[in-house]
């Protein structure tokens, strides 16, 4: 089972991630938090403090068309927030 999905490269976790030591994760959603923590800590040999989850439910979308109104949904997924020792950071553009 694949536990992390891909990382959240946002404006906001880009200032917590400098500031708080804080970077964020796409996970799957069966994945309970020892297992985030030990994906991320033999991923990116770091150590892992602390991590939050949060469940996203899918909105539900509608747009209108010349054929009518289109309703879809959203996907939902689950994001974790990861807090690492002072000291360790990741570094996501390294490969770029």
């Amino acid at each position: 089972m694949q536990i992390l999905i891909k990382p959240i490269v946002t404006e906001k976790l880009n200032e917590q991630g400098e500031k708080l030591n804080c970077f964020g994760f796409v996970v799957n959603k069966n994945a309970n938090k020892i297992q985030i923590k030990k994906a991320v800590e033999e991923m990116y040999n770091v150590t892992v403090e602390r991590v939050n989850t949060m469940n996203y439910a899918g909105k539900v979308k509608s747009r209108y068309t010349k054929s009518g109104v289109q309703v879809g949904k959203t996907a939902a997924y689950k994001k974790a927030i990861v807090t690492l020792v002072e000291g360790d950071k990741i570094d996501f553009y390294s490969n770029i």
